[in-house]
């Protein structure tokens, strides 16, 4: 195992975060600059414990993170490269902080084994603070379960699998972005992975393939490309909360086009399930044309594509100008197969791909023979100024929030309960 040092961690800078926590935050600086957010963590992995220095390692980490701050020179970056954050914003995106004391973290130790356990971590604090912690609080988890836990695995060779797969996909004529950040196995990994994505991006040229840029803004600005971001299921989930459920999609599609008008306008669609977003998009055919594209993230992927085209067709829009992006669990094979349906139906296709990139590993001690597994883990936003917040998703092993808030949002929506 290539990090030996039992010492904590700690973001190589405040931007080592995904581009989409930004533009949510400046849309939450608008919008809902006073709303106070509850974010809870999920392992949904039953047989993997973290380890008792794990977390002391992990406190320790935290309480470093307030001395992470935007640089003038990422300020001056950020400006060119992401045109559409405004002065306002940037000035309150320089003298912001993070605040360690908003973040709770609990060990809940095994009763037949006190060095191993289950870990609690909430962030409570205003939401345009706390929507940060989310992604460098995994990230940070992740590497330090590999330092100090799961040892057997080494970098060798991570660069130039990531080089493989991109030539495989860029050969394929696959449009694709690293979302890898926040199950990444180590700052480190996602560096080598996104100079293995360049490099084999500038090999092979004359392609229909292309590799867009890196979700981690740190990294966009480090190899000078693309940051690549747009909106998550928070964003519906705090909205719908907080403005009600009735057209909740809807006003969230609004609510964001008022702060990014001709620009970020690709819309995930599952928050509260698909059909049910498809129920609020198509009273509005105007808005459906300005948007560009859908993001697909749980469910069957191979239904999304032929069912989109219908629901784009019955409001007399050519399919074909659109974008799906994939996001949901992508390797190569599904990527080159949806890619071919996408080909087939009409839509383009683009793929975000995460944790098939930042941390695809084998243990060393199986001679590459057997994977070693990234941890399946997330942070959801669990409430909004008191009010529960829930994720329906597409698959119901991705639903999440609290269980009878749940079951009346799904009766809300018409989904069998």
């Amino acid at each position: 195992m290539a990090e030996t040092k039992r010492k904590p961690v700690l973001p190589p800078s405040f931007l080592d975060t995904d581009l989409y926590k930004f533009t949510m935050q400046q849309a939450v600086y608008r919008h809902f600059p006073k709303v106070v957010a509850t974010y809870r963590f999920t392992h949904r992995d039953p047989n993997v414990y973290f380890t008792r220095e794990c977390y002391e390692l992990y406190l320790e980490s935290l309480t470093h993170f307030g001395e992470l701050h935007v640089t003038d020179d990422e300020l001056q970056w950020l400006r060119k490269a992401c045109p559409y954050f405004a002065e306002d914003y940037l000035d309150y995106l320089k003298n912001l902080r993070f605040k360690p004391e908003q973040v709770k973290v609990t060990f809940n130790a095994q009763p037949q084994n006190a060095d191993l356990g289950r870990l609690d971590i909430e962030a409570i604090g205003p939401w345009v603070e706390t929507i940060l912690w989310e992604v460098p609080l995994m990230a940070v988890l992740s590497e330090l379960h590999f330092r100090t836990a799961d040892t057997d695995w080494n970098y060798d060779g991570q660069e130039e699998l990531a080089y493989s797969k991109s030539k495989t996909l860029l050969e394929a004529g696959c449009v694709f972005s690293d979302f890898g950040t926040r199950r990444r196995r180590s700052y480190h990994t996602q560096d080598l992975v996104v100079q293995g994505l360049l490099r084999a991006s500038k090999d092979l040229t004359n392609l229909k393939g292309k590799f867009l840029g890196t979700s981690n803004v740190h990294l966009a600005h480090k190899h000078q490309t693309e940051p690549i971001g747009t909106i998550a299921h928070e964003w519906f989930m705090a909205v719908g909360a907080l403005l009600g459920y009735d057209n909740a999609n809807g006003k969230s599609l609004d609510l964001w086009e008022s702060v990014y008008p001709n620009v970020l306008l690709l819309a995930l669609t599952d928050t509260f399930s698909t059909e049910a977003f498809y129920k609020d998009f198509v009273k509005d055919p105007a808005r459906a044309r300005r948007w560009k594209g859908l993001r697909q993230d749980s469910g069957d992927p191979y239904v999304y594509a032929p069912r989109a085209k219908e629901v784009y067709q019955s409001m007399g829009i050519d399919h074909r100008e659109k974008t799906i992006i994939y996001s949901d669990n992508l390797n190569l094979d599904k990527a080159l197969g949806l890619q071919k349906q996408c080909d087939e139906v009409g839509f383009q296709a683009s793929f975000g791909i995460g944790t098939f990139l930042s941390n695809d590993f084998r243990s060393a001690s199986s001679g590459g023979r057997v994977k070693s597994k990234a941890l399946n883990m997330v942070i959801k936003l669990a409430g909004v100024d008191g009010r529960h917040c829930v994720k329906i998703s597409d698959e119901i092993m991705k639903n999440t929030g609290d269980p009878d808030t749940v079951r009346l949002v799904k009766q809300i929506f018409g989904i069998p309960v």
